[in-house]
């Protein structure tokens, strides 16, 4: 992982080099309306989204201990540890504005079926769930009493169309995406190495089509990270990628002519 003085200075040169997230100056139609229309683009389920909102201050100031098991990143053994669902709210959630485009990304393009890859405390999941994707959402989270703390708490909310399975990624990924029907959405996250995030990818590359849209989470994260994102954007079935910094977008459309590399502020 990189340290924040590194980071700090990708950041920056991310914003001196990529390209304006008004999307003057991209020639490309469908990045130019992926821009206006889903970058930039209303909300919609404002009410739906303070819910998700106040959910997200309460579990921040839960003192709630789990004992989790740590699959990703940090651990190659899978360690235990016990820690506090605030401490979880407040650094593994992803931030609002992503869990909305994720959001206005499912309803533009009419995404079918959702997964996600690292549930943590659901919500991102929530946000999935109330883009209404037709055939639900399933996440796949590795730290059991993670999935059970956050499977209790959809059930009470009274969610209907998100299941949350419990285990290692590998073990659940094949088989989760043969049974995705339509066009599918996957949102690659809890699992911050090269080789993994490689196989997450290729395993996708197996049941691929066109109007399918695969999203990586921090893949400016560390070196790894970094050279896993190039290797998926040199990849001969990606037609065109959207880098965010913090998120990395892959289509697969087979309109664009040549293959499409863009980052853009966001």
């Amino acid at each position: 992982m990189y340290n924040s003085f590194q980071l700090a200075w990708k950041f920056l040169v991310y914003l001196l080099t990529s390209s304006n997230g008004k999307g003057h100056g991209v020639h490309s139609p469908f990045v130019f309306d992926f821009i206006v229309q889903v970058l930039r683009g209303k909300q919609e389920h404002v009410e739906g989204f303070r819910k998700i909102e106040a959910k997200r201050k309460l579990l921040q100031h839960s003192k709630q201990v789990l004992d989790v098991l740590d699959l990703g990143a940090g651990s190659s053994s899978g360690n235990k540890n016990q820690r506090t669902v605030s401490s979880i709210a407040k650094r593994a959630a992803k931030p609002s504005r992503f869990a909305r485009l994720f959001y206005r990304i499912i309803c533009y393009y009419k995404v079918d079926s959702v997964l996600e890859l690292g549930t943590s405390l659901g919500l991102t999941t929530r946000y999935l769930s109330i883009a209404q994707p037709r055939y639900g959402v399933i996440s796949i989270e590795g730290a059991p009493a993670i999935a059970n703390f956050t499977s209790k708490s959809l059930a009470e909310e009274g969610t209907q169309n998100t299941t949350i399975l419990t285990g290692d990624f590998k073990d659940h990924l094949t088989g989760v995406l043969a049974s995705m029907k339509g066009s599918k959405m996957v949102f690659f996250d809890g699992n911050h190495q090269y080789q993994p995030t490689l196989d997450y990818f290729k395993a996708a590359l197996e049941v691929i089509a066109d109007e399918d849209i695969l999203i990586f989470d921090d893949i400016h994260w560390s070196k790894d990270m970094e050279k896993a994102w190039s290797e998926i954007r040199k990849n001969e079935k990606v037609t065109c990628t959207i880098d965010l910094f913090f998120i990395g977008i892959v289509f697969f459309r087979k309109e664009f002519k040549e293959k499409l590399d863009f980052a853009i502020r966001f």
